[in-house]
């Protein structure tokens, strides 16, 4: 008689969820972001398929806000020196809308994510600029 496992019924879900609480906790201060992307990096690898795309999700929603935020970083710099001249005040208040409007954007994919990893579900699109 043979016996047979299901392994793939359940996946440790504390990892991602703890990645997922850096990423949070992070938007106070950028500090622990930094943390919870090394251990996704580090984890990826090893994990199952659930747990690989909160992990590729996890991976993507960072590198992706670094590139909005240096976006909106950057013309409102800009922005900023052109405004002593009064013709950069769009400017500046355009890359500062991006940068807090790519904060609520990495809240919102964080939050999302947890829901699904509560569900025990992949995350649907992982490789998705939205949600």
């Amino acid at each position: 008689m043979t016996e047979t496992h299901d392994f793939s019924a359940r996946e440790d879900r504390t990892l991602p969820a703890v990645v997922y609480a850096l990423y949070i906790v992070g938007l106070t201060h950028g500090l622990t972001i930094i943390i919870g992307l090394i251990m996704a990096y580090a984890c990826r690898n090893t994990a199952g398929p659930i747990m690989y795309s909160h992990y590729t999700f996890q991976i993507r929603t960072f590198w992706l806000s670094i590139g909005l935020f240096l976006v909106g970083a950057a013309i409102a710099f800009w922005g900023g020196i052109f405004s002593l001249i009064l013709v950069g005040l769009p400017f500046l208040w355009l890359g500062l809308t991006i940068c807090g409007l790519t904060w609520a954007w990495f809240l919102v994919r964080s939050i999302l994510g947890v829901i699904a990893l509560a569900r025990e579900e992949p995350y649907p699109r992982p490789y998705a600029w939205m949600f």
